[in-house]
């Protein structure tokens, strides 16, 4: 498992960051909850 992880970082880091700009551009589908981003994601909303 330390081989994949180590071969694999990038891609995973590179993944991490292109969801948490997707979610930070979006709302929750459900109307009862939906938690405050942090102040880091914020910096990544487009608008």
């Amino acid at each position: 498992m330390k081989r994949f992880c180590g071969k694999y970082a990038h891609v995973l880091a590179a993944f991490a960051l292109v969801m948490t700009t997707l979610v930070a551009n979006s709302t929750c589908c459900f109307l009862v909850h939906q938690e405050p981003l942090p102040e880091t994601a914020k910096k990544l909303r487009k608008f």
